[in-house]
Parts: structure tokens; C-alpha cells; sequence
């Protein structure tokens, strides 16, 4: 379907892609596989012709592809499902499928009845139940990527590349992706998957190619190898992650009763001790990421008390949790938690300026000196703190953001989805940096969609369902399937 012969790509001070090489058959899955900065996403722009080759050739059906302009890949049959979706949300279903390309009447009038009719016929091979004629913004993630997957056969595109395609899925929503791909395997459809999630990786692809630092340093079969061996590969090195440690004191940090906001939280209460791991875990929209919000002044309860240290408090921003040492670390990086286009030193002083300033001054070599420090400690990299935040790793961002709640002094520290769209090595690193805040006597919240991020990190967990807490688990009675049970059931699984 599509061969990519020694594909390289650099930019000032960087060689992003040096020589890659790697074909894709009809029907076929490959996984493109690499740490951030590897140079897949790179790869993806230049196959979405964003981007333009420095050297090299990439075929399609067997003949030369010129991908100079995103129209002249989709033309070649070549769609790329973003990460982040290319989609107007105030528009329906089908006329985001044709977003660009619309049907016409003589050329000049949109004709709206005919995009619905044949967007109801491609829906219809993935998912009948999706409503052409809907809002965007009304439709799930998982629907919002099908209509994307609907856009790219619409063009009849033989090759798909998808970009971290269930980074914000629920497992019973992959197992609906898993099903859409296997059907366009069936139809001659090569797909190209790129994810860090190798248990998924394993499940939908056949093959991968794996980059480290933009060359191709191994083409397997994922048949015949395992987690660790691709591991090893991607990082250049094997992962030590040693195993859970707790650090759990008995002094109760943090108590919450009947805390409750509408139907999104209700009557939650729970207990948060120093140095302790807490998870929540629960399906997408279980109120796991409501509850926090409550906790860190986002939002207001609208019952339920909250005692922090022994002392009633009542948070009506989050301006007043920080100040008593809550701090959140949101879901969305990009959009919550840091002003991209400054630099990291700025990203990571911003709650501590009134103490690093003298009769409305900056002291900058002091500023410099802690982010330095801090930086030290979490082992940013590069270690550059004037650059831009925006030009670092999700991994790397994540740690920038932790440098503003140490400097800070925040003693309980709430991380929504902690390592979502961050590579294996840097994951471990994450989980290293939490477990040593809590031996540090810190206190940790772990939000996670992640089943075994959650059984890695944490001493209890606390699962959501339905905007309350379907169960309580200590360290003891931890596994996948009494999460799940009470996640979808609400109850233990006999």
C-alpha cells in the first residue's frame, strides 16, 4: 500500500529523521513506535504533507508520491487521524465530513441532503448509531475519531495514519476502535498506529517499526517478541521499574465528608494520609476528574465538608488551595497547566512570585537559582529553563509543571492523568518523582485511566461510578478485575 524509502528530515540544529525505511501492506496494521522526540510525529506530517522530505521517496500502489501539501496526500489516498481532532464543533456530523470537499449543485449551492445521505452510508460500514445530522460537540470522543475514520474513507483513503488514537478512550471504547480497524483491515485498509500504550499496540498491530532519535533501529514482529524486548528498543536501554513501595504515616492530611456537587459528585468521602498514594480510578465520566476539581478549588461543593490538617476549609478558587498546599496537576496539560509560548522558569515560578520579588522587582538570580535546582531534582531535559515550555516532551512539560508546585511547597499534590501522552521512559521517570514525594512525606492524589498505572502507584484506591464511590480497595485487595467490577457494576465480582 505504501513503502517509504530513506526518509530524512532536519531542521536547524536538529536531524529529526535520518534514512528511514518501512512498507505497509493492504490490510495490514504497523505500529510506529519511539520515545517523544523520537521522530514519529516528524514522520506523520511529512506522510500528511505537512512537512517535505529533505531525501528520500515514499510510494503509493508502487509509484512516486509528490506529498507537497496536505491536499496532495489526501488525493494519494493518505488521511491522518490527529491526536488532537480536526473538527468544528459547532457543526454537524456530516458537514465536518466534508469539511473542504462538500457536494454542490451546479457547482455554487451546498447541498446538504446529499453530504447527510453519503455520510449516513460510510457511518453505516463503522457505526450506524452515530447521528449525521448532530452536533460535533455533542458526539463522545470515540464517536468524534470514527467520523474521522468516516471523513478518511469518504476520500477513499487507502492508507490511515492514527496518532495516539485512545488517549482519551475508555477501555469499553477501544474495544468499539478495535472492532472499526479490523474492518478496515477487511476492506484492503494499511493502517499505521501509533501509540504508547503497548498492551494496545500488541492487541491491533502485526508489525512495528521502532525509531530512536529519528532512525529506524529495529522492524519487528510483534508475534514473536513482548513488551519488554520493545521496551528495550525504544529506550536503548531496559526499564528498571522497581515495584511498589509504601510510605503511608498515619497522620490523616486530608478528610473529606459528604463532599457532593450536583449529580457529577455525590455524599464522596474519603480519607487522604502523609505520604500516602491515593488512587482514583472509574470509567470516563465517572466524576473522577469532578471530585478533584472540588478538592483544588476549581470548582464548588455544593454539599460535604473538607478538613485539611485538622482545620474546616471552604476553597472558592483555586488561588485559596494553593495557598493552604493543594495542588493540581490537570488532565490536560496543554490547556490547564501551562502558558506554552513562556519559558519554563517563568511556568514553574508563577505561584511563588509574591515571594521571589522586593518592592515590585523580580530577583531573578534567585528565581533562576531554585527552578534551576528543582529542575536538577526532577531531571528535565534539556536542562534549559529560559526555553520555551511548549518545545518540551509531554514527559518533560509534566516535570516543569511539578517544579512549580515543589517551589511552591504544595504538600498534597493531585495528578490528573499523570503520564497521558508521555513515552515508556519517561513514564517510569514519573512514577519514580511520585514515589519520592511521597517518601518525602508529601501526599499524592493519582487520577489514571490506566489500569496498571493505577496498581503500580498506589496504597488505596478509591473507584468512581456514576458520580459517587462504588468501592474503597486497600493495597491488599488491589487487581484490574475488582477495579472494573466496581467501575462497571458497582459491585466486587463474586
Amino acid at each position: 500500500a505504501i513503502i517509504l524509502r530513506d526518509i530524512s528530515k532536519g531542521f536547524p540544529g536538529v536531524q529529526a529523521l535520518q534514512n528511514v525505511s518501512f512498507s505497509v501492506e493492504p490490510g495490514q496494521v504497523r505500529a510506529l513506535l519511539g520515545e517523544n522526540g523520537a521522530g514519529k510525529s516528524t514522520l506523520l506530517k511529512i506522510l500528511s504533507g505537512i512537512y517535505r522530505t529533505d531525501t528520500g521517496e515514499i510510494l503509493v500502489k508502487g509509484k512516486p508520491a509528490d506529498l507537497r501539501t496536505p491536499k496532495s496526500a489526501r488525493l494519494a489516498g493518505i488521511a491522518l487521524i490527529h491526536q488532537e481532532l480536526q473538527q468544528i464543533p459547532e457543526l454537524d456530523v456530516a458537514q465536518n465530513m466534508f469539511l473542504g470537499n462538500p457536494i454542490t449543485r451546479m457547482g455554487i449551492i451546498t447541498d446538504r441532503v446529499a453530504m447527510q445521505k453519503r455520510a449516513k452510508e460510510i457511518l453505516g460500514q463503522l457505526d450506524p448509531t452515530i447521528d449525521v445530522t448532530a452536533q460535533i460537540k455533542t458526539l463522545r470522543v470515540a464517536q468524534r475519531q470514527i467520523v474521522e475514520i468516516a471523513k478518511a474513507l469518504l476520500g477513499e483513503a487507502r492508507v490511515i495514519a492514527m496518532d495516539e488514537p485512545t488517549s482519551s478512550l475508555t477501555p469499553v471504547e477501544f474495544e468499539k476502535l478495535v472492532t472499526v480497524i479490523e474492518r478496515l483491515k477487511t476492506s484492503g485498509v494499511a493502517v499505521i498506529y501509533v501509540s504508547h500504550k503497548l498492551d494496545e499496540v500488541f492487541r491491533v498491530a502485526s508489525h512495528a517499526t521502532i525509531l530512536r532519535d529519528g532512525k529506524m533501529v529495529a522492524d519487528v514482529d510483534l508475534a514473536t517478541t513482548n513488551e519488554d524486548a520493545v521496551v528495550s528498543m525504544m529506550v536503548g536501554r531496559s526499564l528498571d521499574i522497581p515495584a511498589h513501595q509504601s510510605h503511608v504515616q498515619d497522620q490523616v492530611v486530608l478528610s473529606v465528608k459528604g463532599l457532593s456537587r450536583g449529580l457529577a459528585v455525590r455524599d464522596i468521602s474519603l480519607e487522604l494520609r502523609k505520604g500516602e498514594v491515593l488512587g482514583i480510578a472509574g470509567l470516563v465520566g465517572s466524576g473522577r476528574t469532578e471530585l478533584v476539581k472540588l478538592l483544588t478549588g476549581v470548582d464548588r461543593p455544593t454539599a460535604g465538608k473538607i478538613t485539611l490538617n485538622g482545620n474546616p476549609v471552604s476553597f472558592t478558587s483555586p488561588r485559596e488551595a494553593i495557598a493552604a498546599g493543594i495542588a493540581l496537576l490537570p488532565e490536560d496539560r496543554k490547556k490547564e497547566g501551562i502558558i506554552p509560548l513562556r519559558s519554563v522558569s517563568v511556568n514553574a515560578a508563577m505561584p511563588s512570585y509574591r515571594k521571589l520579588t522586593h518592592i515590585g522587582f523580580i530577583k531573578t538570580k534567585q528565581l533562576s537559582a531554585q527552578v534551576n535546582e528543582l529542575a536538577r531534582t526532577v531531571n528535565l531535559r534539556p536542562h534549559d529553563i529560559e526555553r520555551a515550555i511548549r518545545l518540551f516532551s509531554g514527559g518533560n512539560q509534566q516535570k516543569a509543571i511539578l517544579c512549580r508546585w515543589l517551589m511552591a511547597g504544595s504538600d498534597i499534590l493531585v495528578f490528573d492523568e499523570p503520564t497521558r501522552g508521555i513515552d515508556v521512559g519517561a513514564k517510569g521517570e514519573i512514577y519514580k518523582l511520585i514515589e519520592s514525594l511521597a517518601a518525602a512525606g508529601r501526599s499524592i492524589i493519582v487520577v489514571s485511566s490506566e489500569l496498571p498505572e493505577v496498581l503500580r502507584l498506589s496504597d488505596n484506591v478509591i473507584v468512581m461510578r456514576a458520580g459517587a464511590m462504588a468501592g474503597y480497595l486497600s493495597r491488599r485487595d488491589l487487581s484490574e478485575e475488582s477495579i472494573m467490577s466496581l467501575a462497571i457494576t458497582g459491585k466486587l465480582a463474586a
